[in-house]
């Protein structure tokens, strides 16, 4: 994979950049999530997390969805960094926007004992990672030529 997302971010075309940036969201996304699920796991069998009421699910899912979109907003602030090439910050970008979806699958991961909440957090989460697919692209700026 990393040999891929390395010829993809040196093809010098927007498709690739944009194939590059997939790519490093995905890896970065499974470096964060992987982990969380059997942590859950073990903490679910030595002393489950429940939320019982329903305020208290929608509590949880507002706080993740909060979350998300300040990681979101935080990692398109990266990717249009002036200061970076136009490469650089999208690969940052796509890299940072990984914890969107992350940070809600994460606090899902620690109520796998409790039904309603892991529906609640990882809808968060799906919705959060569908929206950073779709807005990848848009954060991909044209490279700036040499002053000749």
């Amino acid at each position: 994979m990393l040999d891929s997302l390395t010829r993809d971010l040196h093809s010098g075309d927007r498709a690739g950049l944009l194939r590059a940036c997939r790519r490093a969201y995905l890896l970065a996304l499974a470096t964060l999530a992987l982990p969380g699920l059997p942590l859950g796991l073990l903490l679910a069998a030595v002393r489950p997390l429940t939320l019982g009421s329903l305020g208290g699910v929608l509590g949880a899912a507002l706080l993740a969805a909060a979350l998300a979109g300040v990681a979101a907003y935080l990692a398109r602030r990266s990717a249009q960094a002036p200061d970076l090439s136009a490469r650089q910050a999208a690969l940052t970008g796509a890299i940072q926007a990984a914890t969107a979806p992350g940070v809600p699958f994460l606090i899902g991961c620690a109520f796998l004992g409790s039904g309603a909440a892991l529906l609640a957090l990882w809808g968060v989460a799906l919705l959060a990672h569908a929206l950073m697919w779709w807005q990848l692209p848009g954060w991909l700026r044209p490279e700036r030529s040499p002053a000749t």
